[in-house]
């Protein structure tokens, strides 16, 4: 049966294992490396506070937040579009 991707939809290469993460969206179990993780500042203050207080000189922590996401849940949430099929397999001529 032909192959979509050459990947098959995986940054794993050669690698052999890699672990599971668990989707934060729907619960779903996926491999560490087919996942679509994304990782944004997360700052416990209120945005307009925290502006008031850096104009007064306070330092405001920001922590980092992963969340890792399969694929289903981030085309669902815009993270991933689908693309065309023509820019699916990305192959080189043939030379």
């Amino acid at each position: 049966m032909p192959k979509k991707r050459e990947s098959r939809g995986r940054h794993k290469g050669g690698k052999g294992y890699v672990g599971y993460v668990q989707c934060d969206n729907c619960g779903r179990i996926v491999p560490r490396d087919k996942a679509v993780c994304i990782t944004k500042m997360y700052s416990p203050v209120d945005p307009q506070l925290a502006q008031e207080l850096e104009k007064k000189g306070a330092i405001i922590m920001r922590y980092p937040v992963t969340k890792c996401y399969c694929i289903s849940c981030a085309i669902h949430l815009g993270i991933l579009k689908v693309r065309p099929e023509a820019e699916r397999k990305r192959r080189p001529a043939p030379v």
